[in-house]
Order: structure tokens, then sequence, then C-alpha cells
């Protein structure tokens, strides 16, 4: 498996979605994936009990 590369993820996103990235803009967009990487991965390691569901929708109204 090759490591992720967020400058690649950033301009096919861009281009996937159709979202025009301004240059000046691009490696600060770059540089913030970069640092999501280790935050997603602990979230995404974290163990679930087998007994835990999703919640079928979200309502941020207490």
């Amino acid at each position: 498996m090759q490591p992720w590369d967020p400058e690649t993820y950033v301009d096919q996103m861009a281009q996937l979605l159709q979202l025009p990235l301004h240059p000046d803009h691009r490696a600060g967009v770059i540089e913030n994936f970069a640092r999501f990487l280790p935050i997603a991965q602990q979230v995404l390691e974290f163990p679930l009990p087998p007994t835990v569901e999703p919640d079928p929708t979200f309502d941020p109204q207490p």
C-alpha cells in the first residue's frame, strides 16, 4: 500500500468535486490535510465493542 499523499488527494478531490482551488490557498489546504491524517487514524483505530451500532440519524438539538 502506498503512503497517503495529501498533495495528490487535495488535487484529485478538487477536480472530482469541481471545486476551484486558488493557487494562493493550495499550499495551506494541503498542509491542513496533512495534519488531519494522524487525527483521523486515531479515530478510525479506536476499538468499539460489537454491541455498538450507529445512530440512524444525527440530530444536533439536545
